[in-house]
């Protein structure tokens, strides 16, 4: 009587174990369900809350400065410089193709932002022939150049590249034509002419 007792009270005593591992287990689980859908329902909250309560115009590409030995420059994303292209008409984008592969446009869904001492009267966009709409500074189309992998780099500064010079812009809207803060003075004085698409 009494092995059989100890028996029913081992086999009480590890269902009752079972039971609770599987429990905690279903909590464990629960909760990290839950953790895993707030955390994904929060971030979707936010991103369309974040849509939602920002207007159109507020979505646009960001235009920001960066200091270097070439004077104060216009940079996008990530603080890659831009440059504009001197074969562009004024408030037209003549490159395309092989050329917008090496220098991709500067491209904005809304209208553009201004950050740092970016002047906001300054930037516009032009419709591309692709449809997308190109940001322009002093009504220069504005480019990356492929070949600056990061923040810093202006590798594209004074090429030829597709027939043409590749500028830095200064914060004036004119071409930053040599390096150092002399080039950027003059570049900023020579804006103030009718000669900014130099």
């Amino acid at each position: 009587m009494d092995r059989l007792r100890r028996i029913r009270f081992r086999i009480g005593a590890v269902t009752a174990l079972i039971g609770v591992g599987v429990l905690v287990a279903a909590c464990g689980s629960s909760a990290s369900t839950t953790t895993t859908a707030a955390a994904a329902g929060g971030s979707t909250a936010t991103a369309s809350s974040s849509a939602t309560a920002t207007p159109a115009a507020a979505k646009g590409t960001a235009v920001s400065t960066t200091k270097g030995s070439d004077g104060t420059f216009l940079t996008g994303a990530g603080g890659r410089a831009l440059y504009l292209w001197v074969a562009d008409a004024e408030g037209m984008s003549s490159c395309s193709g092989a050329c917008a592969k090496a220098w991709p446009p500067l491209t904005s869904k809304g209208k553009p932002v201004a950050s740092g001492s970016v002047k906001a009267s300054q930037l516009g966009t032009i419709k591309r022939s692709d449809g997308t709409e190109q940001v322009t500074y002093n009504g220069h189309p504005l480019y990356y150049f492929a070949g600056d992998p990061k923040s810093g780099t202006t590798n594209g500064q004074g090429s030829d590249e597709f027939g043409a010079k590749w500028w830095l812009v200064s914060t004036s809207g004119s071409a930053i034509t040599s390096g150092g803060a002399a080039s950027s003075s003059s570049s900023s004085s020579s804006s103030s002419g009718s000669s900014s698409w130099s």
